[in-house]
Protein backbone atom coordinates (compact mmCIF):
# COMPACT_ATOMS: atom_id res chain seq x y z
CA UNK A 1 0.00 0.00 0.00
CA UNK A 2 1.27 3.48 -0.82
CA UNK A 3 0.62 6.25 1.66
CA UNK A 4 1.58 9.93 1.74
CA UNK A 5 0.80 12.25 4.63
CA UNK A 6 1.58 15.65 6.13
CA UNK A 7 0.35 15.53 9.74
CA UNK A 8 0.55 17.00 13.22
CA UNK A 9 0.11 13.52 14.69
CA UNK A 10 3.02 11.34 15.85
CA UNK A 11 4.42 8.95 13.26
CA UNK A 12 3.33 5.38 13.94
CA UNK A 13 6.25 3.22 12.81
CA UNK A 14 4.40 -0.09 13.27
CA UNK A 15 1.51 1.16 11.12
CA UNK A 16 3.90 2.36 8.41
CA UNK A 17 5.65 -1.02 8.37
CA UNK A 18 2.32 -2.81 8.03
CA UNK A 19 1.51 -0.63 4.98
CA UNK A 20 4.63 -1.75 3.11
CA UNK A 21 4.34 -5.41 4.12
CA UNK A 22 4.07 -7.62 1.05
CA UNK A 23 4.90 -11.33 0.72
CA UNK A 24 6.33 -10.70 -2.78
CA UNK A 25 9.10 -8.51 -1.34
CA UNK A 26 12.29 -9.56 0.37
CA UNK A 27 13.37 -6.18 1.66
CA UNK A 28 12.04 -3.25 3.63
CA UNK A 29 14.08 -0.09 4.19
CA UNK A 30 13.08 2.67 6.56
CA UNK A 31 14.48 6.13 7.13
CA UNK A 32 13.20 7.75 10.31
CA UNK A 33 14.34 11.31 10.93
CA UNK A 34 14.23 12.62 14.49
CA UNK A 35 14.65 16.03 16.11
CA UNK A 36 18.17 16.37 17.50
CA UNK A 37 19.30 18.36 20.52
CA UNK A 38 21.74 20.59 18.63
CA UNK A 39 22.13 22.26 15.27
CA UNK A 40 25.53 23.36 13.99
CA UNK A 41 26.94 23.02 17.52
CA UNK A 42 24.25 25.11 19.20
CA UNK A 43 21.97 23.45 21.81
CA UNK A 44 18.35 23.10 20.67
CA UNK A 45 15.15 22.24 22.54
CA UNK A 46 13.11 21.30 19.49
CA UNK A 47 11.65 22.43 16.19
CA UNK A 48 8.52 23.93 14.72
CA UNK A 49 7.74 22.72 11.19
CA UNK A 50 5.45 24.74 8.94
CA UNK A 51 4.17 23.92 5.48
CA UNK A 52 1.39 24.62 3.01
CA UNK A 53 -0.22 21.15 3.33
CA UNK A 54 -1.86 20.78 -0.12
CA UNK A 55 1.38 21.65 -1.92
CA UNK A 56 3.55 19.47 0.31
CA UNK A 57 1.09 16.56 0.12
CA UNK A 58 1.11 16.74 -3.67
CA UNK A 59 4.89 16.89 -3.79
CA UNK A 60 5.46 13.88 -1.53
CA UNK A 61 3.01 11.88 -3.67
CA UNK A 62 4.98 12.79 -6.80
CA UNK A 63 8.20 11.75 -5.08
CA UNK A 64 6.71 8.40 -4.07
CA UNK A 65 5.37 7.70 -7.55
CA UNK A 66 8.76 8.53 -9.08
CA UNK A 67 10.54 6.24 -6.60
CA UNK A 68 8.28 3.35 -7.54
CA UNK A 69 9.00 3.79 -11.23
CA UNK A 70 12.72 4.50 -10.92
CA UNK A 71 13.64 1.80 -8.38
CA UNK A 72 10.94 -0.80 -9.15
CA UNK A 73 9.81 -0.90 -5.53
CA UNK A 74 6.42 -2.32 -4.55
CA UNK A 75 5.24 0.07 -1.81
CA UNK A 76 6.22 3.44 -0.39
CA UNK A 77 5.12 5.41 2.66
CA UNK A 78 6.21 9.03 3.17
CA UNK A 79 5.06 10.92 6.27
CA UNK A 80 6.23 14.32 7.49
CA UNK A 81 5.13 15.86 10.78
CA UNK A 82 4.44 19.55 11.21
CA UNK A 83 3.92 21.73 14.26
CA UNK A 84 5.93 21.74 17.50
CA UNK A 85 8.24 18.75 17.92
CA UNK A 86 10.46 18.14 20.94
CA UNK A 87 13.94 16.66 20.85
CA UNK A 88 13.73 12.96 20.05
CA UNK A 89 10.40 13.13 18.21
CA UNK A 90 10.15 11.47 14.81
CA UNK A 91 9.71 14.18 12.20
CA UNK A 92 9.87 12.33 8.88
CA UNK A 93 9.55 8.75 7.67
CA UNK A 94 10.30 7.16 4.32
CA UNK A 95 9.56 3.43 4.20
CA UNK A 96 9.74 1.21 1.12
CA UNK A 97 9.45 -2.46 0.24
CA UNK A 98 11.11 -4.07 -2.75
CA UNK A 99 12.06 -7.49 -4.04
CA UNK A 100 15.74 -6.95 -3.16
CA UNK A 101 17.72 -4.94 -0.58
CA UNK A 102 19.67 -2.88 -3.13
CA UNK A 103 16.42 -1.44 -4.52
CA UNK A 104 15.02 -0.82 -1.05
CA UNK A 105 18.14 0.95 0.29
CA UNK A 106 18.54 3.09 -2.85
CA UNK A 107 14.86 4.07 -2.91
CA UNK A 108 14.74 4.99 0.79
CA UNK A 109 17.86 7.15 0.46
CA UNK A 110 16.59 8.84 -2.69
CA UNK A 111 13.22 9.34 -1.02
CA UNK A 112 14.51 11.25 2.00
CA UNK A 113 16.97 13.23 -0.14
CA UNK A 114 14.13 14.30 -2.45
CA UNK A 115 11.81 15.18 0.43
CA UNK A 116 14.55 17.44 1.83
CA UNK A 117 15.30 18.94 -1.60
CA UNK A 118 11.84 19.29 -3.14
CA UNK A 119 9.17 19.67 -0.46
CA UNK A 120 8.80 23.24 0.85
CA UNK A 121 8.91 22.74 4.60
CA UNK A 122 10.07 25.54 6.89
CA UNK A 123 11.54 24.91 10.29
CA UNK A 124 12.06 27.12 13.28
CA UNK A 125 14.71 26.14 15.80
CA UNK A 126 14.00 26.65 19.51
CA UNK A 127 17.38 27.33 21.07
CA UNK A 128 18.27 26.32 24.63
CA UNK A 129 18.91 29.99 25.50
CA UNK A 130 15.20 30.74 24.98
CA UNK A 131 15.48 32.33 21.54
CA UNK A 132 14.02 30.95 18.32
CA UNK A 133 15.12 31.28 14.72
CA UNK A 134 13.64 30.29 11.37
CA UNK A 135 16.13 28.57 9.15
CA UNK A 136 16.97 30.80 6.18
CA UNK A 137 15.16 28.72 3.60
CA UNK A 138 12.74 25.81 3.36
CA UNK A 139 14.41 22.44 3.85
CA UNK A 140 13.67 21.68 0.22
CA UNK A 141 16.04 24.32 -1.13
CA UNK A 142 19.30 22.99 0.32
CA UNK A 143 21.52 20.15 -0.76
CA UNK A 144 21.40 17.18 1.65
CA UNK A 145 24.18 16.97 4.22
Amino acid sequence: MDYYLITEDPINLAEALSMIDDPSTGAQAIFLGTVRNEFEGRPSLGLYYDVYPPMAQSQIRKIGEALKEEFDIRHVVIIHRIGELPVGAASVLVAVSAPHREQAFAAAKAGIDRVKQQVPIWKKEHWADGSSQWHDEPEGTKEPR
